[in-house]
């Protein structure tokens, strides 16, 4: 019984994200201004993750590590211009992990880093899904 549950908790989360339309927000506006601010609020910050989040189908091929540590080289050089370093840790399936070092090491600005370069480049190369800092 548990495991009916879970295979259909599973197969509702797989449904697509329902997005209000505007003329939707509009008419809530009109009654209630401040769930239609916060729903289009969560609705455009809901937008920015699911552009970013990369699916793959099994027969995909990975990543090439090649490809990779170019591209780790290229925000190496972006880095160094700053006193930052990086260092390429693993590549787990889709997941490439990484280490931010020398000024990057515990700056307030390394996770603007990581999503403005990193992700960028290293999530540029085919099959990469995500990329994460690893301390």
């Amino acid at each position: 019984m548990a495991d009916a549950c879970y295979i259909e908790a599973m197969e509702e989360a797989r449904q697509p994200i329902r997005f209000f339309t505007e003329e939707e927000l509009d008419a809530l506006e009109e009654t209630d201004p401040l769930a239609a601010a916060k729903i289009a609020h969560a609705q455009a910050m809901a937008q920015r993750l699911v552009g970013r989040k990369r699916h793959f189908a099994p027969e995909d091929p990975l990543p090439d590590p090649q490809a990779v540590a170019e591209a780790i080289a290229a925000v190496r050089r972006i880095l160094h211009r700053d006193g930052g370093d990086i260092e390429l840790l693993e590549i787990r399936q889709r997941d490439v992990r990484v280490r931010m070092k020398g000024a990057c090491a515990g700056c307030p600005n390394a996770v603007i880093d990581l999503q403005q370069v990193v992700e960028k480049i290293v999530g540029a190369v085919p099959g990469v899904a995500s990329v994460s800092n690893t301390f």
